[in-house]
């Protein structure tokens, strides 16, 4: 067994005791574990498993350091990529046609809201995904991105409608594509691109699947 299989029995033992020079040793024999399997002498300590961190969650390359091979391997066994951009995409295209509308109903350009196309998109990634692989974070944040460039691009679509009195999915199809990006950067401010900085970073941050302490622990006991 590995040091980290070792103390994932370790840290909830009465019989744990901290040596500065090597970490937890057992007490009974003053040495670190070397049990294979499960530790006869292993005592649950009922007050250290409640004192666990149920509030703050750790992700990515926290969790894989704290688990033990086989979770590791169980946890990645759930990943699903296909699922997360699927997910992703959806929702992205939903938000954006969401704040392309407010945009146009308001006259406002609420930077805000491409925040929370940021967020919607990494959760739902997270829910249908639950990954722990880098790949995860990198593409939701590609997809809030795109989403949020999607919205502007629909927000100009819809004041374009309304200014020329046409329908929105007419002025869709004939809009000229190649004039959208000069459109773009003569409204765009240097705030958009805070907004969109932000949105990438948490699509980024949201797309990981994510465990407390706790969880992490009920995972490595189920067993």
């Amino acid at each position: 067994m590995t040091r980290q299989e070792h103390l994932k029995f370790c840290k909830t033992c009465t019989n744990r005791d901290m040596d500065l020079k090597v970490g937890l040793v057992c007490k009974l024999t003053g040495r670190i574990a070397d049990f294979e399997g499960e530790c006869e002498s292993y005592n649950l300590d009922e007050v250290a498993v409640a004192k666990m961190n149920d509030d703050i969650e750790m992700e990515g390359s926290e969790i894989t350091a704290k688990v033990s091979d086989q979770t590791l391997e169980k946890l990645k066994s759930e990943q699903s990529l296909p699922a997360a951009i699927f997910a992703g995409i959806f929702i992205g295209i939903l938000a954006a046609i969401a704040w392309a509308a407010i945009t146009v109903v308001t006259n406002m350009k609420i930077g805000l809201v491409a925040i929370a196309i940021g967020a919607a998109v990494g959760l739902g990634m997270r829910h249908f995904g639950k990954g722990l692989d880098p790949i995860y974070g990198i593409c939701g944040a590609i997809i809030a991105l795109i989403s949020c460039f999607f919205g502007d691009i629909l927000s100009i679509i819809g004041f374009v409608a309304n200014n020329a009195q046409l329908g929105y999915f007419e002025t869709l199809i004939r809009f000229d594509y190649t004039q959208i990006f000069s459109i773009m950067s003569e409204i765009a401010s240097p705030m958009d691109l805070i907004f969109y900085a932000i949105a990438a970073w948490e699509g980024y941050k949201f797309s990981f699947r994510q465990f407390t302490q706790k969880d992490l622990y009920k995972l490595e006991n189920e067993k």
